[in-house]
């Protein structure tokens, strides 16, 4: 009889540091192991998450709480949004988005924070700043 999948997905895994269960077979190069089930490759993480806790809702994805990717110990998978999870990681997108104020220190709020069309979020008091420089002729450098 052949072994079933969880045993299969087991002989993969071993103790790592903080409680984590490292993946010991198949990591691709973005550091997420990599395990076949039904003959489809399929993130080994998320296999783990679906073993023991059930499907993944639709449009959500797993974050690692431990931070380590090729960790799959299910008590360290959360099912989050994206957002959530690129908020909580340490790209530079994710500082981005952590930011509560502009660099010249004024708080990003409805009143003084305008979106652009690409969704980064723009200082009012520092543009109007700029445009008031641009029109005296004044150079970034010396302001």
């Amino acid at each position: 009889m052949p072994p079933s999948l969880t045993d299969r997905f087991l002989d993969k895994v071993a103790p790592g540091p903080l409680g984590c269960w490292d993946w010991t077979a198949h990591v691709k190069p973005n550091g997420y192991g990599q395990f076949k089930v039904a003959g489809r490759p399929q993130y080994a993480h998320r296999v783990a998450y679906e073993l023991v806790r059930g499907p993944i809702p639709r449009g959500l994805v797993i974050d690692h709480l431990c931070r380590r990717r090729h960790c799959v110990n299910p008590d360290h998978l959360e099912v989050v949004t994206t957002r959530t999870n690129i908020r909580r990681g340490i790209s530079p997108a994710a500082r981005r988005a952590r930011q509560t104020h502009c660099a010249r220190g004024h708080r990003f709020n409805r009143a003084n924070t305008y979106r652009a069309p690409n969704g980064t979020r723009h200082c009012r008091p520092c543009a109007a700043r700029r445009a008031r420089d641009r029109r005296r002729g004044v150079s970034c450098a010396s302001a």
